[in-house]
C-alpha cells in the first residue's frame, strides 16, 4: 500500500477499528451517525484511501485458509474432522447446521463489505467528498465497483441469487430485501466488471490491488458460470426434481440460449487473453519432463520463491494475487505440510485426486495395470511432482533437533521392515499418524500436499512464513474459459489449439480427442489436474452437473508397506530404497473420518435461518 502521511495515521487507526467493528454487524444494522465520521474521511484523499484499503480485507488471505475448498471437493481431506467440513461432505448440512463457511464468502461478510464498497460509490459518484484528483476518484471508483462484483460473485456461485443491495440503509428503513433473479445479478456483476475496467484502464496501481485486467478476468469468470448447465432451467431441473418455480428464477435463467450465453463467455474470455501475457503458453511441442514440472511449480510460486530453478517470470501469469510481502504470520505451508516436519498435514490429497494424473505418455494411470501398480508414483503428468507429496518423494531437510532421524530428506508414509537392536520391526515412517515425531498430525491419507508450499530449503515451514501469492485470477483460467466455450460451441480447432498449449506448457504431449463429447471430457481432466487446490474444482462439478458423481465418492487412501527383499536389510536411519524393498501400494477406501455422501441440494448453500428470519423476503434454497 502506499505510504500515509505521519500526521493522519492515528486517525486512520482510530477509523479502520471503528470500522471493522461496525463490519462485525450485520450489513443492514447501522451504526450511529455519531461513530464514524464519515464526512470527514471523503474530505482527505489518504483517508479516503483508507477506507477502500480496509474493503481489499474482505479477500481474506484468499484460499490461504487453515480449511481449505479443496476438502470440499474430490482433492483433498481435512485432517481434523470436528470443524464442520465433515457436515458438508456428509451432506447433513441445514439452515441451522451450516457445517464450515469461510469468511471469504460467508452471507454477512460479503454484504458488510458490499456496503462498503456502496459507500465508497455513493460518495464519490455523489460529490459528497473533497477529493480534487480525478484520477484518484476513478481509482477509488473502479476499485469499488471491482470489490463489489467480486464479492456478488462470490454470493451467487455459492447460493444462486442474492438480494441486489446498492443503497446504504439507514436506520427507519425497511430491511426486507427480495433476491433477484439470477440473470439480473449477472448482468448487475458484469456491469460492475465494465465500469471497473473503463475506470481503471490505463492506471498502475499497487502490487495487490485490482486492475482492469482483473475485472475482465472476473467478467470472463462470471459469464462461464452463467453458460453453464448449473443455470440451464430444462438440465437444472432435470437433474433436481420438484424445485418450487418460484425459486427456478433464483437458480437460473428464465429464457435466452445456452449457446449465446457461451458466445458471450467466450468472447470475454478473448478479452482477457488479448490483454494479458500469460507465462509459457507459445510452445510448439512439449517442454521436457523436468521443465514442464518447474514450469508448474514456478507458477504456483507467483514469483515470491528463492528455491533452486524456480523462474520468477512466472508471476506474469498472475492476472489479481493476494500478496504477503509484508506480512509475516502467513503459515499456509505449517497448516498443510508433513507431520514429520512439525507441520499440521491440513488438506491432505486424496487417492481420487491422485489417481487422475496421466501418465507421462498421456494415457490413463490404472491400478489394474500391474506395472503402474507396482510403480505408481514413476513417469506420472510433470504437474503431479509439483502438486503431491508422495511416499519416497524428496523434500525440504528436517528440523536438526529430531535428531539425524532422515538424512535423505524424503516423505515417509508406509511401514518399513528396519533392523532395530538385531531384529527386525515395523518401522511407521516419519509422516504417517504413528510418527516418532509428531503422530497426531498426520495424514489419514498417504500423500501431503506440494503445490503452493514454497520448496525453498531455507524456509523452515513449521516457524517461519512463506509469500507465496494466492492467485485469485490468473491467466490460464481465462483460457480454459475460452476452450469451454470453444468445446460447447462446436468451435473444437480453438479448443483443441490452446488445450495443446496449456499441456505443453506442462510437458505432456498434445491431446488426440477430436469430436465434441471426447473434448470435453480431456478438457475437463486438464481443467482438474492444471487448477488443482486453485478453488475452482468445487464450483466446475457443481456448474457441469456431475457433483453427484464426483463429490459424492467415498475418500480413497494409500497404504504402504516395505518388505525387505530377500537376502537385503536395511538398519536406521530408513530411506526409501526399491534395491532393498519390495514396496506395495494398496489402494483403499475409508470412511471412518468422512463417510462422504451427496444430495443435490448441495448444488447451492442454504441460507442461515437467521438470515431468513431477519429477512422474510429471503426465499430459501430448495432441499432446506
Amino acid at each position: 500500500m502506499k505510504a500515509i502521511n505521519k500526521n493522519i495515521k492515528r486517525y486512520i487507526l482510530i477509523f479502520t477499528i471503528l470500522l471493522a467493528a461496525s463490519c462485525k454487524k450485520d450489513f443492514l444494522n447501522v451504526e450511529s451517525p455519531g461513530q464514524v465520521p464519515s464526512e470527514s474521511v471523503w474530505q482527505d484523499p489518504a483517508t479516503a484511501q483508507a477506507f477502500v484499503n480496509d474493503i481489499y480485507n474482505g479477500l481474506g488471505n484468499g484460499g490461504f485458509s487453515e480449511q481449505m475448498l479443496a476438502s470440499v471437493s474430490d482433492e483433498a481431506l481435512f485432517t481434523h474432522p470436528t470443524r464442520g467440513i465433515d457436515l458438508v461432505n456428509n451432506a447433513t448440512i441445514n439452515p441451522s447446521t451450516l457445517g464450515w463457511v469461510d469468511d471469504t464468502w460467508a452471507y454477512k461478510q460479503m454484504y458488510n463489505r458490499i456496503r462498503a464498497c456502496n459507500i465508497t460509490i455513493d460518495k464519490i459518484t455523489s460529490g459528497a467528498n473533497g477529493l480534487s484528483s480525478q484520477s484518484l476518484k476513478d481509482q477509488l471508483l473502479g476499485e469499488a465497483y471491482f470489490l463489489r462484483a467480486y464479492f456478488y460473485q462470490q454470493l451467487l456461485r455459492y447460493y444462486g441469487a442474492v438480494p441486489l443491495i446498492t443503497k446504504i440503509y439507514v436506520l427507519d428503513d425497511n430491511y426486507n430485501a427480495k433476491r433477484n433473479t439470477y440473470e439480473e445479478c449477472v448482468n448487475f456483476i458484469v456491469k460492475d466488471c465494465d465500469e471497473a475496467n473503463r475506470l481503471l484502464t490505463g492506471k498502475t496501481l499497487d502490487k495487490g490491488r485490482t486492475t482492469a485486467l482483473a475485472a475482465l478476468a472476473l467478467k470472463s469468470r462470471v459469464l462461464i458460470y452463467a453458460a453453464s448447465d448449473l443455470h440451464n432451467r430444462a438440465k437444472l431441473t432435470d437433474k433436481i426434481k420438484n424445485i418450487d418455480v418460484k425459486v427456478l428464477d433464483f437458480l437460473s435463467y428464465a429464457s435466452g440460449s445456452q449457446p449465446d450465453r457461451y458466445r458471450l463467455a467466450k468472447t470475454a474470455a478473448k478479452a482477457v487473453m488479448d490483454l494479458g501475457t500469460g507465462y509459457k503458453l507459445d510452445l510448439a511441442a512439449p517442454a521436457s519432463v523436468a521443465n514442464g514440472q518447474l514450469n508448474y511449480k514456478s507458477i504456483a510460486m507467483g514469483g515470491a520463491s528463492k528455491a533452486p530453478g524456480i523462474d520468477a517470470t512466472a508471476a506474469s501469469e498472475l492476472i489479481f494475487a493476494r500478496y504477503f510481502i509484508i506480512q509475516s504470520n502467513i503459515k499456509h505451508a505449517q497448516q498443510n505440510g508433513p507431520n514429520g516436519y512439525h507441520n499440521w498435514a491440513g488438506n491432505t490429497p486424496i487417492g481420487l485426486l491422485v489417481d487422475d494424473y496421466e501418465m507421462q505418455d498421456g494415457s490413463k494411470f490404472s491400478w489394474a495395470n500391474a506395472a503402474q501398480k507396482a510403480n505408481p508414483y514413476q513417469s506420472r503428468d510433470p504437474r503431479f511432482y509439483a502438486t503431491i507429496l508422495y511416499d519416497g518423494a524428496g523434500w525440504k531437510p528436517r528440523d536438526k533437533a529430531s535428531g539425524n532421524v532422515d538424512p535423505a530428506n524424503q516423505i515417509q508414509t508406509g511401514i518399513y521392515d528396519l533392523i532395530d537392536n538385531g531384529g527386525r520391526i515395523d518401522f511407521k515412517g516419519l509422516d504417517t499418524r504413528g510418527s516418532s515425531i509428531e503422530n497426531w498430525n498426520g495424514s489419514w491419507t498417504g500423500y501431503y500436499y506440494h503445490k503452493f508450499i514454497d520448496p525453498d530449503p531455507a524456509i523452515v515451514d513449521a516457524s517461519m512464513s512463506q509469500n507465496v501469492p494466492w492467485p485469485f485470477f490468473r491467466y490460464t483460467e481465462a483460457v480454459f474459459n475460452y476452450i469451454e466455450a470453444s468445446i460447447e460451441l462446436g468451435e473444437l480447432s480453438d479448443a483443441v489449439s490452446w488445450l495443446n498449449k496449456i499441456r505443453f506448457r506442462a510437458g505432456m504431449p498434445a491431446v488426440t480427442a477430436t469430436d465434441q463429447a471426447g473434448l470435453r471430457e480431456v478438457y475437463r481432466h486438464e481443467r482438474r489436474i492444471e487448477m488443482a487446490y486453485e478453488e475452482q474444482r468445487y464450483h466446475d462439478t457443481r456448474r457441469w452437473l456431475i457433483a453427484g458423481e464426483t463429490l459424492g465418492r467415498k475418500v480413497t487412501y494409500i497404504k504402504v508397506t516395505g518388505k525387505f527383499k530377500p537376502g537385503k536389510t536395511m538398519s536406521a536411519p530408513y530411506h526409501y530404497d526399491p534395491t532393498v524393498y519390495d514396496y506395495t501400494y494398496s489402494p483403499v477406501e475409508e470412511n471412518a473420518q468422512e463417510n462422504r455422501s451427496w444430495d443435490n441440494k448441495l448444488y447451492f448453500r442454504p441460507f442461515s435461518r437467521d438470515e431468513v428470519n431477519k429477512n422474510n423476503s429471503l426465499d430459501q434454497n430448495p432441499g432446506y
